[in-house]
């Protein structure tokens, strides 16, 4: 199943390397389940924020979940090819824009995703970030992150090579700036709801967690 589906969502995908990209994450990553797992019995609109080529919501759609999504993200390019990707499958209720977070965030009431991004923004960006999308998750909600966490294991310093080998190859437009801790993602969200962090690296080398909220 999952291998028809990697071949599925990859086809449509102009150029050899955002085919084999998605395919790959699609077959080896545990984010794209896990995250359909906290929301497959949601009826409530997604706002994907760092939604990069527009995967998550292909996945969900496939998945059978069709709640509207909203994907944004800072790389223009990324979001074209999502149109183009989400025109091809014929996708309904699916928008993606190019937009820079740090600038804010549009109104939304429902679910949130963050996934992957946070450790391009500063402390204070971060903060100011996950409140604005705390404040976006509607009652019964969850606000829904994947984020590597630093620490002093040998996945932490994995994962930050990898994030500047991405930046060295033009991936990312960026180089990561500072990676949160377990403790911040607590002390920041506790106000809205309760906060689960658990691992999620599943077989990758990876020191990524999943963060949820839940109001």
């Amino acid at each position: 199943m999952i291998a028809d589906l990697a071949k599925k969502l990859a086809a449509p995908f102009p150029g050899t390397w955002d085919r084999t990209y998605v395919a790959s994450k699609v077959k080896t990553d545990p984010l794209y389940g896990a995250v359909y797992e906290e929301l497959r019995t949601s009826d409530l609109p997604l706002l994907d924020l760092g939604c990069g080529l527009g995967l998550l919501a292909f996945y969900l759609r496939e998945r059978g979940l069709n709640f509207p999504i909203r994907g944004l993200d800072y790389d223009s390019r990324k979001i074209v090819s999502a149109d183009k990707v989400a025109a091809a499958l014929i996708h309904q209720h699916l928008a993606f824009s190019t937009h820079d977070a740090r600038s804010g965030l549009p109104e939304h009431s429902g679910n949130v995703s963050i996934l992957d991004i946070l450790q391009f923004f500063t402390p204070a960006e971060q903060e100011t970030l996950l409140n604005l999308a705390a404040a976006r998750v509607a009652p019964g909600g969850k606000l829904v992150i994947r984020s590597g966490l630093r620490d002093d294991s040998r996945r932490f310093k994995i994962t930050v090579f990898c994030d500047y080998i991405a930046k060295a190859s033009f991936w990312m437009k960026a180089a990561p700036t500072h990676y949160p801790t377990a403790d911040d993602f607590t002390r920041i969200l506790s106000p809205h709801g309760k906060v689960r962090v658990e691992p999620l690296w599943g077989k990758t080398p990876f020191n990524n967690h999943l963060i949820v909220l839940e109001k």
